[in-house]
């Protein structure tokens, strides 16, 4: 695999390999417009990925082609995404160059904004814009991507085991971003040139946070803050398994954030509520915390944006109950549940399939999306 794409293939279908489900859609035009025609989820093994890493070739290569036997897509060649700590998006500035001249000396240059050796490295990168400094100096703004070779190497192996052909490696984060906001379509208003969008995309093991300025992706973090701490933190106040614990933060979710108050669930024994939501509320805390650093980080950084006043929440972790609520309080920003299905028209029956996944189905569609382009 020569390199991560930003751009695309003709390939339909994208397959999201998370930590515990690996989803396929399969997305085609129709009209003026996309369909979704395919979609499917499978469960993976705990333990087969980790933190967005696949460290269980095998395990992860049986899910896929249980994937393949249970959805109704057709096709063998899919896009991928990526997202862990061995992924790095860097926006950078370097003086103004030709491409041609850019592709040359990006493998220099990239040494100076990477955590990891270049050599143990596949790199990309996209063009955003050049500028003028007061000085007169032309410069270019660019999007650098690293991802280590063996993590890259593994999502490899795993997906052509499962006898697909991979036509394209996609950062999650982008796909996100095509999925909720669509490929192309501005996502701030010409006037509000103060503001940026933050999207936050919780999944089981790890939480995606991406900062967007007028349809670029200028700013993404991976933190291990996610649903599966969360399920972890109720299970060790009561001494539960996983998966009653998983049961338990479901039914119960969060309190309103202005009332404090919630519905006990019918059959549930209401001395329960109280420490689920304790321990719920602690954890909580501590992500609106990391994301608020995150953002905080971003807007250092730049000179253009003054705030961030607009964040989409998506994922499976997003559909915690009352989640949107705390997160608008603690981040004193507008939280708004995105929906993958703005951009894309799904039939009754694909619609069906998706079901309670709609959340967690948008790095699936995002990457069908992005194999589409041209």
């Amino acid at each position: 695999m020569g390199s991560i794409s930003f751009s695309s293939s003709t390939a339909a279908i994208g397959l999201d390999i998370g930590t515990d489900h690996v989803r396929i859609a399969q997305v085609k035009p129709a009209g003026a417009g996309l369909e979704l025609t395919g979609y499917g989820s499978v469960e993976i093994p705990m333990g087969a990925v980790v933190e967005g890493e696949i460290v269980d070739v095998e395990a992860v290569t049986s899910a896929i082609k249980e994937l393949q036997r249970r959805s109704n897509v057709r096709g063998k060649n899919v896009a991928i995404g990526v997202a862990n700590q061995k992924v790095i998006v860097r926006l950078i500035d370097l003086p103004f160059m030709e491409r041609a001249e850019l592709e040359g000396a990006i493998q220099y240059q990239a040494q100076d904004y990477i955590p990891m050796a270049v050599e143990e490295s596949i790199l990309d990168f996209q063009i955003i814009g050049d500028y003028m400094t007061p000085g007169d100096e032309h410069m270019m703004e660019v999007l650098l991507v690293a991802a280590h070779r063996d993590m890259i190497a593994n999502a490899v192996a795993a997906v052509e085991g499962a006898g697909l052909k991979l036509t394209q490696i996609d950062v999650s984060s982008f796909a996100l971003v095509r999925a909720l906001m669509g490929s192309g379509q501005p996502v701030i208003a010409q006037d509000d040139e103060g503001s940026a969008v933050g999207v936050i995309h919780i999944s089981s093991g790890i939480t995606n946070i991406t900062v967007v300025e007028r349809g670029v992706p200028r700013f993404n973090r991976i933190s291990s803050l996610a649903g599966n701490q969360f399920t972890q933190a109720i299970a060790n106040v009561l001494n539960l398994t996983f998966d009653e614990a998983e049961s338990l933060k479901v039914q119960v979710g969060l309190p309103d954030v202005e009332s404090g108050t919630s519905d006990v669930p019918e059959g549930l024994d209401p001395s329960l509520v109280q420490p689920v939501q304790d321990s719920l509320e602690r954890e909580v805390n501590k992500f609106i915390a990391e994301v608020r650093r995150s953002l905080d980080y971003y807007l250092t950084q730049t000179a253009q944006v003054r705030t961030i006043q607009r964040i989409i929440l998506t994922g499976s972790g997003a559909q915690l109950k009352n989640l949107a609520g705390y997160l608008e309080k603690g981040l004193q920003a507008k939280v708004e549940v995105g929906d993958p299905f703005v951009f894309v028209k799904a039939t009754g029956a694909t619609q069906q399939l998706v079901g309670e996944d709609r959340s967690g189905s948008a790095v699936a569609i995002g990457l069908a999306m992005g194999g589409l382009q041209s």
